[in-house]
């Protein structure tokens, strides 16, 4: 967002940034994959990142005096008819059997609440916060999903994934800049006027 002039850079959203990432190296682990043969898959999550970037950006200097729920809705038809196309091409989904009534409610559940509800709600952060604050959400993600998998699958949460959720969370404080603020307002002495001498 700096680079293209969007919003300015200043050394307190670098170091939240910086901070972000080492939270979320944390939260991965020890290693991160590339022995494996993870690499490409790596690759193709800072390029699906990136995009989101870029998104957000043309976003915020286009659609910014559309009501997010038309921009949401738009963006839902024309990724329908895209998807189709690939599903047709791809999946050719008549050839697979009907899926079952648990497979339909979990398909409604991601499209009502975790995408289409999610854009709406994305567009309006977009409008009343701008670009930079409305691309944190991706820090999280991976916070979420320990969440998730620890009350719905049951999964244990070890040390290191707390104190890597710990370090976004600061991250997070640090990027928004307005606890700073706080703080700085607490620790302001207050001025106190002197009285003038009667004449």
């Amino acid at each position: 967002m700096a680079a293209a002039g969007e919003e300015r850079l200043s050394v307190r959203r670098v170091a939240g940034v910086i901070a972000g990432l080492i939270g979320v190296m944390i939260l991965h682990g020890e290693g991160l994959g590339l022995a494996s043969g993870e690499g490409l898959g790596i690759l193709l999550c800072l390029a699906g990142a990136s995009s989101y970037g870029v998104s957000a950006l043309i976003a915020r200097r286009h659609l910014i005096d559309t009501p997010p729920l038309a921009t949401a809705t738009f963006q839902m038809l024309a990724s329908v008819l895209m998807m189709t196309v690939v599903a047709a091409v791809v999946e050719r989904p008549w050839q697979l059997p009907m899926p079952g009534s648990a497979t339909w409610l979990a398909v409604l559940g991601l499209a009502a609440l975790s995408t289409a509800f999610a854009y709406i709600v994305f567009f309006q952060i977009l409008r009343r916060s701008g670009a930079t604050n409305v691309m944190l959400v991706t820090l999280l993600i991976p916070v979420t999903a320990i969440l998730l998998g620890y009350f719905v699958l049951g999964e244990s949460i070890s040390l290191r994934e707390i104190a890597g959720a710990l370090v976004i969370g600061s991250a997070l404080l640090l990027i928004d800049g307005r606890v700073p603020k706080l703080t700085r307002r607490g620790v302001t002495p207050e001025r106190t006027s002197t009285p003038k001498a009667s004449p």
